[in-house]
């Protein structure tokens, strides 16, 4: 049962929307490269799109109805969008779900140092890297610094281009005789993922004539972001690749960027909810956090948030009861979605072809994720892949099936095992994408185009 690639289907009008579409999500990617910008971005395009805060509703003392469009916030880092449907919520929802955390390098909370004359930052990795490819590349200071005085304050430093970049230093090919002997993993340890900042001594006219290095850094700090040592203990600060996201092959057929492990289908997610024409049931767009460190904390899915915001929504529609709720719940439907793993020719030993997935041919749904014996996964029913089979066909979407790789040689988990507690349908699905983990990773225009197609007809039809 292979699938056509998608390219050649496509007429003149599809051409433009996908270009237009790409460059929109290229643009997105390039924006938000941590979850506080994802959220930002994704809030800025809602109120566009008619969407109003549901603190603003409830400060007026409004009530919501059908058509209504609501977003509520988790402490800067979750979204839950709503458009109310015409059915009554206990009927159930349509949801959408993509996490909007990556893999990347966090700031310790004591960061800062002086060794020989140079400056550096202590990090700690957040979630599944390859540590060796974060040395030796150009990369950027993103978060916020909280003080005591309850001000925060945006950092963004290596984005544009009359900025300074940041990086790690790599050992020289000369002397990494003893280095290359070990195995991959520890080439590179965690311990050893400082971030080199600066070299400059401070010229001071003070006897104490120690860190000087350390000086300029914490001067130039306090120039431009207010910004004391201390400040660094109620900071996030996250460091990832500088640069813009570009069209990546020289047909420009795909996009290269940092961070598309997840945002390439939550951005689908977000545009597919902010288009959709009126619904039959209520649909939802959920962005979360922490999923690549196992969904924890208040702004990951094993949190209270989305169920205590639903419970909000339907009391602001008159419709809520305890029963009612966990029947809105139960009577759910979801695509959880997340990447998946493209077929790559350069490592054909872990794939297995017949149940890959590949750049080109459209929406991936994997019927099961975790690892080895199914370890950990959602597993879908036969009806659920059945329902959605006919969604995308009726809706000419382009899809296909896949595993995370060949039994036995790895897995991988998503959000959905944890929505599926509530007793709704849930199922993976998402965008294949090469790198993934990576600091780089690759994605498919085409591929986005179609997932979101398939989103928007799973909002209108499921």
């Amino acid at each position: 049962m292979e699938r056509e690639n998608v390219w050649l289907k496509y007429g003149e009008a599809e051409q433009r929307e996908l270009t237009e579409l790409a460059e929109a999500y290229r643009q997105y990617l390039s924006a938000a490269k941590t979850e506080r910008e994802c959220v930002k971005e994704a809030v800025k395009l809602a109120r566009k799109a008619g969407y109003r805060s549901l603190q603003e509703v409830m400060d007026a003392g409004e009530k919501l109805s059908a058509g209504d469009r609501v977003y509520g916030e988790c402490m800067g880092k979750a979204l839950a969008l709503f458009q109310i449907g015409e059915e009554p919520l206990e009927m159930g929802m349509n949801l959408l779900g993509a996490h909007i955390d990556s893999p990347r390098l966090d700031l310790k909370q004591n960061p800062l140092y002086e060794d020989t004359e140079q400056a550096l930052l202590d990090t700690h990795y957040y979630g599944g890297i390859k540590k060796y490819q974060w040395v030796a590349l150009p990369l950027a200071l993103h978060g916020v610094v909280a003080k005591k005085d309850g001000t925060s304050v945006d950092v963004v430093i290596g984005e544009a281009d009359s900025d300074p970049v940041v990086g790690i230093s790599d050992l020289l090919a000369h002397l990494s005789g003893e280095q290359m002997e070990k195995k991959a993993r520890l080439v590179i340890e965690g311990e050893d993922l400082n971030v080199l900042v600066g070299s400059r001594p401070a010229k001071t006219e003070e006897e104490d004539k120690k860190e000087l290095v350390k000086k300029t850094i914490l001067s130039i700090l306090k120039e431009k972001y207010g910004m004391e040592e201390e400040d660094f203990l109620s900071a996030e600060i996250e460091v990832v690749p500088a640069g813009q996201a570009r069209d990546f092959g020289l047909d420009r057929s795909m996009i290269m960027g940092y961070g598309q492990d997840d945002r390439i289908c939550a951005f689908t997610s977000l545009i597919a909810m902010l288009e959709a024409g009126s619904l039959k049931k209520t649909g939802v767009c959920l962005l979360v956090d922490k999923e690549e460190i196992g969904s924890m904390g208040a702004t990951g899915m094993h949190s209270r948030f989305f169920e205590n915001t639903v419970a909000e929504i339907m009391g602001l529609c008159g419709q809520y009861s305890e029963l009612g709720l966990r029947r809105a719940l139960a009577r759910s439907r979801m695509l959880s979605s997340d990447v998946s793993a493209a077929y790559d020719p350069n490592y054909p030993n872990v794939f297995e072809k017949k149940n890959s997935a590949y750049m080109g041919r459209g929406l991936v749904f994997n019927k099961y994720t975790g690892s080895r014996g199914k370890s950990g996964s959602n597993d879908a029913s036969a009806e659920y892949m059945a329902a959605v089979r006919r969604i995308m066909d009726e809706n000419q979407v382009a899809w296909q099936t896949a595993e995370l790789g060949k039994v036995d040689v790895g897995g991988g988990g998503t959000i959905a095992y944890i929505m599926a507690n509530y007793g709704m349908e849930v199922i993976d699905s998402g965008i294949a994408v090469l790198n993934m983990h990576a600091p780089w990773e690759i994605g498919s225009k085409a591929d986005i185009y179609e997932a979101k197609k398939g989103y928007a007809a799973f909002l209108k039809d499921a």
